[in-house]
């Protein structure tokens, strides 16, 4: 049999092994974080937003928080200006804050809305400041110090964690049959901005939502043991174990602490995805093996996931 006749029938076999996963699917929340190279490489920005209309087509709800921490540093420096990062954290002044949301909220959210509407699908953008989706508060950051025996207080300027979603600004678009794609920037009670970290907004929407899955897209295959190897499955209880043996550190923390609330206030699982990987979401949603790690709240065997 040659390839030209092996195909049609490969194909088949693919859709056949999605069917069942897109009926469990259909009519709930799937929160996805875009970021790292998926946002980056012109095949993978293409790929994803081909991933994210077929989901909403056969009736899933697809939810998308962007971050944009290259393009920002790529502007500030255009500009002259200087990033400084403590603990992985941009310090914003006032002028980088407005920096922030002219690129988070106009250039990368409309490019990726303009995207997905390209392909066939009904995106609409907005940021945490509209319709007071996103209410934040200042982020405080503790440094440890051996000079002193208080840990220091760090100011990061307009830095903001979550302090509320209103989740009827994603619910009203939702059932307008259109695809949010979210813009992590907040405000507080007085009206001042904030820029909040995405895979920390992505994770609050997928609480406030009771989405069935939060998805999260890496630079990396997944959450790798001491040994390099991937592991596909892990319970809350295990991703822990790993924390505390400091198999899990740096960059990953905080993706990882997202995707671990997330569980723990009733999202179904959370997955981290190798973004590098074209059509990563729909390969991780709609296959039998996947291509990251799902973070679950129970215990399955290794390699088991395709029963959650």
């Amino acid at each position: 049999m040659t390839d030209t006749n092996k195909k049609p029938s490969y194909i088949a076999e693919v859709l056949t092994e999605a069917l069942p996963y897109i009926k469990r699917f259909r009519g709930k929340s799937i929160v996805i974080k875009y970021g790292g190279n998926a946002m980056s490489d012109e095949v993978l920005k293409a790929g994803f937003a081909r991933d994210v209309v077929l989901m909403k087509l056969v009736g899933m709800n697809p939810v998308v928080v962007h971050g944009g921490g290259p393009q920002i540093g790529a502007t500030l420096e255009k500009l002259g200006k200087k990033s400084e990062f403590v603990e992985g954290m941009r310090v914003t002044d006032s002028e980088t804050m407005d920096i922030v949301e002219m690129v988070l909220g106009g250039l990368v959210n409309k490019e990726i809305v303009n995207l997905i509407n390209h392909f066939g699908g009904h995106a609409v953008g907005l940021s945490g400041k509209d319709g007071g989706l996103i209410r934040a508060k200042k982020m405080t950051v503790k440094k440890n110090s051996p000079e002193i025996n208080v840990p220091e207080i760090i100011d990061l300027g307009h830095v903001g964690d979550v302090h509320n979603i209103d989740k009827s600004v994603i619910d009203m678009l939702i059932q307008g049959d259109s695809i949010p794609v979210v813009a992590p920037v907040g405000v507080d009670e007085s009206g001042q901005s904030y820029n909040i970290n995405a895979d920390l907004v992505a994770g609050k929407i997928a609480e406030v939502l009771s989405a069935e899955k939060l998805i999260m897209l890496t630079n990396t295959e997944g959450l790798l043991d001491k040994n390099g190897k991937v592991l596909t499955g892990v319970s809350v209880e295990e991703v822990d174990n790993l924390i505390k043996k400091g198999t899990i550190h740096g960059g990953m923390l905080p993706k990882i602490r997202s995707a671990l609330d997330a569980v723990h206030a009733g999202v179904q699982t959370s997955h981290i995805i190798d973004g590098r990987v074209k059509h990563a979401v729909l390969l991780e949603i709609l296959t039998d093996e996947g291509v990251g790690t799902l973070i679950h709240g129970h215990k399955v065997r290794q390699g088991d996931t395709s029963k959650l």
